[in-house]
């Protein structure tokens, strides 16, 4: 299961792919029928998190096969994106959205009375933009078969997922997305720029991107251990 290329695109293959097909609503749907939502959330939490770690081990298995040189100059985009990257990671798991999983059931509950709070203003996607964020920047840098493989998947999920949740959400919510959609964009800084919303710098608050910082640096400090590969510089 771990140890090739062919191992590794698999395991890359059913992480991604496995989050478009359990949000499906041709899965989804039957499932939290039969499980209901409670029941749903910790399956689908339980196999993203099983995929990932295959795909993880698989990586870190996987021959070395070079498929370009990159200039050594270009090293220095992750180091630059990436606290970037885990700010808007950070901040979209700490702020209520209705993006995120089993976000429309909390709108159903309670109704969009604040359709852009904090990191919300600025995309209705941090999450995602900070995952796509982390594989384009890994992408630039590194020229390896295995690399390629999974910043790639990654990729595809986090611009996919974007069109994907918010095609759902418009299908689940009915016309309780539509105020959501009009003072959000997918896009960062869009619906600002446009008037639709102001920056909610005061939701956001200080302690995100300090809290960004020092997880960067815990993970600079950690990524061989972590990921089994060193943090190169150009």
């Amino acid at each position: 299961m771990t140890g090739s290329l062919d191992a590794l695109i698999a395991a890359t293959a059913v992480f991604v792919f496995g989050h478009f097909l359990l949000s499906s609503g041709p899965l989804r749907t039957p499932l939290v029928r039969t499980l209901g939502q409670g029941g749903f959330l910790p399956l689908y939490s339980i196999a993203v998190a099983a995929a990932f770690l295959w795909m993880l081990a698989a990586y870190r298995e996987a021959p070395a096969v070079q498929v370009w040189t990159p200039d050594p100059v270009l090293n220095w985009v992750p180091i630059l994106v990436m606290p970037v990257a885990i700010f808007l990671v950070l901040a979209g798991i700490t702020t209520s959205n209705p993006t995120m999983v089993g976000g429309e059931q909390r709108i159903a509950a309670s109704g969009p009375a604040r359709r852009a709070p904090g990191i919300i203003s600025v995309t209705r996607y941090p999450f995602l933009w900070g995952t796509t964020l982390w594989a384009a920047s890994h992408l630039a840098a590194n020229g390896t078969a295995a690399e390629m493989i999974v910043m790639g998947g990654i990729l595809v999920l986090g611009l996919g997922g974007m069109a994907h949740i918010d095609q759902r959400r418009e299908v689940a919510l009915g016309s309780a997305w539509g105020p959501i959609k009009l003072t959000t964009s997918v896009v960062p800084f869009v619906a600002i720029l446009s008037g639709r919303c102001k920056l909610d710098w005061a939701g956001i608050g200080w302690w995100r991107p300090a809290g960004a910082l020092v997880l960067y640096g815990a993970i600079m400090h950690a990524h061989a251990w972590i990921i089994g590969v060193p943090v190169t510089l150009g």
